[in-house]
């Protein structure tokens, strides 16, 4: 099974690919991590990639796709796949029917969580992690049981991402319906887009993409 997750920043995708890969079995792709596995491999897609990064320009679809596709190649032709961060655009999702069509593969389902904007900026401005061990936090929704103390590790050092503020999120917001909203008729014309209520409890979006990737509806 191929699928899709979207959603703008802070949706939860990362965390449901995680229990998808953990309870499935599945493979994530994710364009960003896939680049930098290409480049300190030194694979020829990885130093094409690397002498684009180093000259500060972006990385062309062509290249990506190119990533993609070593990436499938490295895998069991049964493996499910989880593309995360790709496509962003129609060209991409283009190339991407394209790239699957190549390796006899096809795409089952595309998953989007549906977000609130002012909720998300909530939740996304409200985060924080322990600077020692990565225990995530957050302002309303888990703070540490001692204050200023890890619950997990004790440390009392504490991060927040620099981007974590609201115009950032804003603009990934805005960013997103731009770019990759029009991607959604492209999937809807072959009626699989699913919906999913990206706000719910995390175990509840977990059983709401189950029950789409096994046949029932959300």
């Amino acid at each position: 099974m191929n699928i899709i997750l979207l959603g703008p920043p802070g949706a939860g995708k990362g965390t449901q690919a995680s229990r998808l890969v953990e309870s499935r079995g599945m493979v994530q792709l994710s364009t960003g991590d896939m680049l930098r596995a290409a480049v300190k491999a030194g694979t020829p897609v990885g130093l094409q990639a690397k002498a684009l990064m180093e000259s500060g320009a972006l990385v062309p679809d062509e290249v990506v796709s190119g990533i993609i596709g070593e990436a499938l190649d490295a895998l069991a032709p049964d493996t499910g796949v989880i593309f995360d961060g790709y496509p962003r655009t129609q060209a991409q999702a283009h190339s991407l029917d394209a790239i699957l069509e190549q390796r006899s593969r096809s795409l089952d389902h595309v998953v989007e969580l549906e977000v609130n904007e002012d909720a998300l900026v909530e939740r996304i401005t409200g985060r924080f992690t322990c600077a020692s061990c990565g225990e995530g936090y957050h302002d309303t929704f888990k703070t540490p049981k001692a204050e200023g103390v890890c619950d997990k590790c004790g440390g009392t050092e504490f991060k927040r991402r620099p981007d974590d503020n609201e115009e950032t999120v804003r603009t990934r917001m805005a960013e997103y319906r731009a770019k990759t909203a029009p991607i959604l008729p492209i999937y809807e014309a072959r009626g699989i887009v699913s919906r999913v209520d990206g706000m719910a409890d995390m175990d509840d979006v977990s059983v709401a993409i189950a029950a789409i990737l096994d046949g029932g509806v959300a």
